[in-house]
């Protein structure tokens, strides 16, 4: 199987996936809807409320988009499909690479979809401001794709959709994507030690224009790293296993 291939399944196996894109597109995309229409013509912390918003809904459906990957990952060891993935010509990093894609192909179309949402309810950004803050997201969201491969490893299938749900959910409230979580102090310092807060602010930045500081480009490589080996080891112990 080529790698080619491979990707082109798991793109359609994530697109008749119902259940998952309703969480990763349809619930942050309802949620911005409902909260943002209201109050599209207020503020929230010097931002217009509907980028605010949408920049939160952004981080909270890309961020399960791409840790949905450990999902699938979790199904196929149950299965045992990816050790017959391991007699076929596709490499590890083929399979890895596969999921990665399709969990960023899912991001995009949640991006998408937020934007044009965002765009009915009043955002308006000059075209420069858009592509700075798109590719700012598609950057922040690497830390999570490890995560999700390094889940899809450790966690059995039964126990792994919860996992998901409940780790993005809670670094999207910690990273302040439904709101702000603290306004300074120990509290904001501590946050702005997750990905999940720089992936926020990326939109933020966007409108103020200009790029991450040097704490955002550090807290991100430095969760990379940490799950990029942790991933590492348990694909090396799932494979001394089987």
């Amino acid at each position: 199987m080529s790698t080619a291939t491979y990707t082109r399944f798991e793109l359609l196996r994530a697109a008749r996936n119902i259940r998952f894109f309703a969480i990763t597109l349809a619930f942050p995309l309802l949620l911005f809807l409902l909260v943002a229409t209201p109050n599209r013509h207020e503020e929230l912390g010097g931002i217009p409320f509907p980028v605010y918003y949408m920049s939160g809904m952004v981080a909270w459906g890309t961020m399960g988009a791409v840790i949905g990957s450990g999902a699938r990952i979790a199904a196929e060891r149950q299965l045992g499909w990816n050790r017959q993935l391991r007699v076929t010509p596709l490499t590890a990093r083929s399979y890895l690479r596969a999921k990665v894609a399709t969990g960023y192909s899912v991001a995009l179309v949640s991006i998408a979809g937020l934007y044009t949402a965002g765009a009915a309810v009043g955002v308006r950004l000059p075209a420069g401001r858009w592509i700075s803050m798109t590719v700012m997201i598609l950057i922040g969201l690497i830390p999570f794709a490890v995560i999700g491969i390094w889940m899809g490893h450790v966690i059995s299938a039964d126990s792994i959709g919860p996992a998901i749900g409940g780790a993005t959910s809670l670094l999207a409230l910690l990273g302040g994507a439904y709101g702000p979580v603290a306004s300074g102090g120990f509290l904001l310092q501590l946050t702005q030690l997750l990905p999940s807060y720089w992936l926020v602010q990326a939109g933020h930045i966007a409108v103020n224009g200009g790029p991450w500081p040097a704490k955002a480009w550090a807290v991100l490589i430095v969760w990379t790293a940490v799950f990029t080996r942790l991933a590492a080891r348990a694909w090396r112990r799932d494979t001394q296993r089987d």
